[in-house]
């Protein structure tokens, strides 16, 4: 059975004082919930408020992205050396990372495999745009993606990547793809996953859904036999984060 991963993804929201207190809110309560893995991605400057404030619970911490390389003059970068120990997962080539800094299919691939050499799990973000959906290239578009994100890596390695399917065109904006269309390219996404590495592996890789997810879909997407939970963004800032956590683990 594929655990379900509800994450978080903050985005450049919340001072860390802002983070401290918002948190110390709602922890108790997402800490309650152990069926799912539970997972906060708050901006770099609050990670180590939120490795310390999240010591002792169940509760997970990612990064929101990371260089590939360990070092160098890259001004303004986060290398996965810096995170190694202070979080468990890093999302790499979200569609904003994508769309506004230039990141490609190869950049992705270089950051996954850096994240599993620092022992960091990889949720690795795959999607298709507005355009691409209306051309009928959601399912070509994601599979390429897939397989570019993943070259090189082996059975074992692939196992411990979380994929996201966030439609670009759901994200932030209301929107939301509905869960029987997300759980068609969720089942594209693990038949190439199939073809990359064996069926046994792509039943083992977690794919969650994202793009505007919150209390009133998340249950629809938890019943759908492919989907392994959700990155939640604007969602995941509100009061009700442990309540749509809870749905996930009622309706799973």
């Amino acid at each position: 059975m594929r655990k379900p991963v509800i994450a978080g993804n903050w985005k450049m929201n919340l001072t860390v004082q802002e983070a401290i207190t918002f948190v110390n809110g709602i922890k108790d309560e997402l800490d309650a919930i152990h069926q799912v893995e539970r997972v906060i991605a708050p901006p770099h400057v609050a990670l180590t408020a939120m490795a310390d404030l999240l010591g002792g619970t169940g509760i997970g911490l990612a990064a929101q992205n990371m260089h590939y390389l360990d070092k160098g003059a890259f001004t303004g970068e986060v290398s996965p050396l810096m995170l190694k120990g202070l979080c468990q997962y890093v999302i790499v080539g979200h569609s904003e990372r994508r769309m506004y800094f230039g990141e490609t299919d190869q950049t992705v691939n270089q950051k996954v495999h850096a994240a599993l050499i620092h022992g960091l799990a990889p949720i690795m973000c795959v999607g298709e745009n507005l355009e691409q959906n209306e051309s009928r290239l959601t399912d070509s578009w994601v599979a390429g993606q897939v397989q570019a994100g993943l070259v090189g890596l082996s059975s074992t390695n692939a196992q411990r990547v979380i994929i996201a399917y966030e439609p670009v065109w759901a994200i932030g904006t209301g929107r939301a793809c509905d869960a029987i269309t997300a759980q068609h390219v969720i089942q594209v996404i693990r038949s190439t996953l199939s073809i990359l590495f064996g069926e046994q592996t792509a039943q083992v890789i977690r794919i969650q859904y994202g793009g505007s997810v919150d209390v009133n879909n998340i249950a629809g997407y938890m019943r759908q036999p492919d989907i392994d939970g959700a990155l939640v963004g604007g969602a995941s800032l509100k009061s009700t984060w442990p309540q749509l956590t809870r749905l996930a683990v009622v309706d799973s």
